[in-house]
C-alpha cells in the first residue's frame, strides 16, 4: 500500500508539474540587434520582470539578431498576428504610421530630457494610442539614441564633407531627404544588410548612437566619427493588438508596467555608458570629431522642415519644440 500511495503521489507530482507547463502562456519578443545591444538589456528588463510579476505564467522567449526578421517584416508580423511582440527602432515605423516621422526631423530634439517629456507626455501618449490603427498595441518608448555619423573616408565637420559620401540609413524619408540635404549619397537599406556592405567597402558610413557603433563594433570598418547627434531615435516596445487582446487585464496591466521599467532601464543604461563608449572608441583607433559645426548642419536641414511642415503639421513641431 505505502509503494502504491508513493507511486500515486509521484504521478499527481508530475501532473501537477506538467498541468503547469501547459497552463504558460510563451510570448516571442524580436529584435533586429544583437545580445550586447542595449536592445537586448530592454528585452532582458522586460522578461525578468513579467515572469517574476506573473508566476511563470507568462514566459517570454527572447529572438534577438533578425532571427524572425527585419524591422519592417516584424511590423507587418505584429501587425498579422504572427510575431507577438518586439522592440523596434522609431524610423522604420514611418512607413506604416506617416506622423510618426515627425521625431525623426533633425535637431528636433536639444537634449535626452527634452525627448523624454515629449514621448513619455501628451504627444507621444497619443502617438502610441494611434498605433492601434495598425494592429500594434505601443507600451512605451525605450532609446536607439542621439544618432552619429561614421565613415571611412575622411573626418566630417561641416556639410561640405559630406559631399558624396554613401551613408547607409533607415528605410525612412525623413533621413534620407535629410542627408540628401546635406550633401550625402543616401542609402536606404535595412540594418543586416549594411553590415555586410560596409564591411565590403560597397558603402562609405552610417549613422547610428554610439551603443549601435560599440555593439557592432562599426571601428574595425569605419575609421571616422563625427559627434553630429543629428537625430534622436526613440525605439517602441509593441505588442500585436491580435495578441494583446487574448490577454487578462490582470496579465496587461503587468506587461505594460514591465514595458515602462525596460523602458526606463534602457534609458538610463545609454545615459550611464555614452562617455565610457565614446572613450573605447577613441581606444580602438577611431578618430573623433567631437565638436563638427551643428549650426552649419542645421541651417543645410531647414528646408526639411518646410517640406514636412503639412504632412506633420507646423502646430505639432512647434509644440515637440515648445516643451520645456
Amino acid at each position: 500500500m505505502k509503494r502504491i500511495a508513493a507511486v500515486a503521489l509521484t504521478l499527481a507530482a508530475l501532473l501537477a508539474t506538467t498541468a503547469g507547463a501547459l497552463a504558460a502562456t510563451e510570448i516571442k519578443l524580436a529584435h533586429v540587434v544583437n545580445e550586447k545591444d542595449a536592445f537586448h538589456a530592454c528585452a532582458l528588463k522586460f522578461k525578468e520582470i513579467v515572469e517574476e510579476k506573473t508566476g511563470g505564467e507568462i514566459v517570454v522567449q527572447l529572438f534577438p539578431n533578425a532571427t524572425l526578421g527585419d524591422e519592417r517584416n516584424l511590423l507587418e508580423g505584429l501587425k498579422m498576428g504572427v510575431i507577438d511582440s518586439a522592440i523596434i527602432t522609431g524610423g522604420p515605423i514611418i512607413n506604416f504610421m506617416p506622423q510618426f516621422g515627425v521625431f525623426d526631423l533633425p535637431f528636433l530634439f536639444s537634449s535626452p530630457e527634452h525627448a523624454y517629456k515629449v514621448l513619455d507626455g501628451e504627444i507621444g501618449r497619443k502617438m502610441l494610442a494611434d498605433m492601434e490603427k495598425n494592429g500594434w498595441k505601443g507600451l512605451a518608448y525605450g532609446e536607439r539614441g542621439f544618432r552619429n555619423l561614421t565613415n571611412s573616408k575622411r573626418p566630417v565637420v561641416t556639410p561640405e564633407d559630406m559631399k558624396g559620401l554613401k551613408i547607409r540609413l533607415m528605410q525612412n524619408p525623413v533621413f534620407v531627404d535629410s542627408f540628401k540635404a546635406l550633401g550625402a549619397n543616401a542609402v536606404p537599406m535595412a540594418w543586416t544588410e549594411a553590415l555586410t556592405a560596409l564591411q565590403q567597402g560597397a558603402i562609405d558610413g552610417q549613422e547610428n548612437p554610439l551603443n549601435v557603433i560599440v555593439a557592432f563594433n562599426l571601428n574595425e570598418s569605419q575609421k571616422y566619427l563625427s559627434m553630429t547627434r543629428h537625430a534622436y531615435s526613440p525605439n517602441v516596445i509593441l505588442f500585436s493588438l491580435v495578441q494583446w487582446k487574448k490577454f487578462s487585464p490582470e496579465q496587461q496591466a503587468i506587461m505594460e508596467e514591465a514595458a515602462q521599467a525596460a523602458a526606463k532601464y534602457n534609458r538610463e543604461l545609454d545615459n550611464a555608458n555614452e562617455a565610457q563608449w565614446l572613450q573605447e572608441l577613441k581606444d580602438k583607433g577611431m578618430e573623433v570629431v567631437e565638436t563638427p559645426d551643428l549650426a552649419a548642419f542645421r541651417a543645410a536641414v531647414q528646408p526639411i522642415y518646410e517640406k514636412y511642415q503639412d504632412k506633420f503639421g507646423k502646430d505639432l513641431i512647434e509644440a515637440i519644440q515648445n516643451v520645456q
